[in-house]
C-alpha cells in the first residue's frame, strides 16, 4: 500500500509535469512549383533540412504549385504559415498592381517581407536532337511544349516573341509534368523548363532521348533583360558544350502575418544547413551571401534579426 507521503510525491511530480512546456512545433506550407521541376525538388530538400536543422520543431509540407504569379496571388488567402517562392520583379508587379496583377491588387501584396534567396531560374530550351534544331531560328514551324500559369512558360513566350517567333511556333496543349514522356513520344519537338541547374526534368529528358539544349547569343540576351548564365560541359547526358543562357534571381518569402520568431529560425536554419544540402544538390552551391542584393524589397524583421546577428550586409531599401 502507498504511503501518504509517497502518494502526495507522485501527486506533485504529476502537477509538475503539467506545468512543464510542450515542445514547440511550427507548421509551415512551402509552395513553389510542379512536381517534377528542380524548384518542387529544392522545397522536399528544404523541408527535410528544416526539420533536421530544427531537431522536428519546424515541421514543412510542400505543396505543388502552377507557378510563381499562383504563389504572389494567394497571399491574399494565406496566413502566416505560408511560405512561397517568386523572382522579386514579380513583388513588384504586384505591389504596383501591373502587368498580369492588373486589377488583381490587394493591401496584402504590400505585406509580402523576404525570407532568403534560393537557386536562380535558368531558362532551358530543351529539344528533341531529331528535330534536328540547333538554334532559335530553327524552332519555326515546330511543336513546343511552354506550360501554362508558371513564370518559365511566360518568359519562354516572351523570348518566342522577342526573337521573331511569334505565331511561327505550334504551342502544345501539355501539362509541362508530361514533357518528357512527349517529347520521347514525338508528340512535341521541343519543351521549355525554368528550373535551376540541374533541373531534374531536363536530367531525366537527357537520359532517356538525344537532346539539345540551345544556347542563347550575347545579343539575344540583351533583348532578355536578364542576366548571362553559362551551364558547363557535362551537366547533362550527351551535352558536351557548355550552353549559354539566361537567370533570374529567386526568393523565398512569407507576409507580415507571420511571426518574427518563426521567420528568425527559419532563415537561421536555413543558412545553417545549405552547405549539407550542397552536398548532395549542387544548385545549392550557387546560393550565398552574394545573392543577398537581389532581394530588392523589405525582409521580414524576423529574418533581419538573424542578419544582423550573422552579420550579413545589407541594404536600406531590405530593412
Amino acid at each position: 500500500m502507498l504511503t501518504k507521503t509517497f502518494r502526495l510525491g507522485l501527486a506533485a511530480l504529476a502537477g509538475l509535469a503539467m506545468t512543464l512546456p510542450a515542445s514547440a512545433e511550427t507548421r509551415i506550407t512551402y509552395k513553389s512549383a510542379k512536381t517534377g521541376s528542380s524548384y518542387y525538388q529544392m522545397g522536399v530538400e528544404i523541408a527535410e533540412a528544416m526539420k533536421a536543422g530544427s531537431k522536428g520543431e519546424i515541421i514543412v509540407t510542400v505543396e505543388e504549385s502552377q507557378g510563381s504569379v499562383q504563389n504572389v496571388m494567394e497571399t491574399r488567402a494565406r496566413g502566416g504559415d505560408y511560405v512561397f517562392t517568386t523572382p522579386p520583379a514579380l513583388v513588384g508587379l504586384a505591389q504596383a498592381g501591373k502587368a498580369m496583377f492588373e486589377g488583381k491588387t490587394s493591401p496584402k501584396f504590400d505585406d509580402i517581407r523576404a525570407l532568403f534567396p534560393i537557386p536562380s531560374l535558368t531558362m532551358h530550351f530543351v529539344m528533341a536532337k531529331k528535330s534536328g534544331v540547333t538554334d532559335f531560328a530553327g524552332l519555326d514551324g515546330k511543336t513546343i511544349l511552354l506550360g501554362k500559369g508558371s513564370f518559365g512558360a511566360k518568359e519562354g513566350e516572351k523570348y518566342l516573341n522577342l526573337f521573331g517567333l511569334e505565331g511561327k511556333v505550334k504551342l502544345a496543349e501539355v501539362e509541362l509534368s508530361n514533357a518528357v514522356p512527349a517529347l520521347k513520344n514525338g508528340q512535341i519537338d521541343g519543351f521549355v523548363t525554368a528550373g535551376s541547374w540541374p533541373a531534374p526534368n531536363v536530367v531525366e529528358a537527357a537520359a532517356s532521348t538525344d537532346v539539345t539544349v540551345l544556347s542563347l547569343t550575347d545579343d539575344q540576351i540583351a533583348e532578355t533583360k536578364r542576366s548571362k548564365l553559362v551551364i558547363p560541359a557535362g551537366t547533362y547526358a550527351g551535352q558536351d558544350k557548355d550552353i549559354t543562357t539566361t537567370s533570374l534571381p529567386v526568393v523565398a518569402y512569407t507576409t507580415l502575418a507571420m511571426d518574427d520568431d518563426t521567420a528568425y529560425e527559419l532563415t537561421k536554419t536555413f543558412w545553417e544547413t545549405k552547405a549539407a544540402m550542397g552536398e548532395t544538390s549542387r544548385w545549392w552551391n550557387g546560393v550565398d551571401q552574394g545573392l543577398m542584393p537581389t532581394i530588392t524589397g523589405k525582409i521580414h524583421p524576423g529574418a533581419l534579426r538573424y542578419y544582423e546577428e550573422a552579420g550579413f550586409t545589407l541594404t536600406d531599401a531590405q530593412k
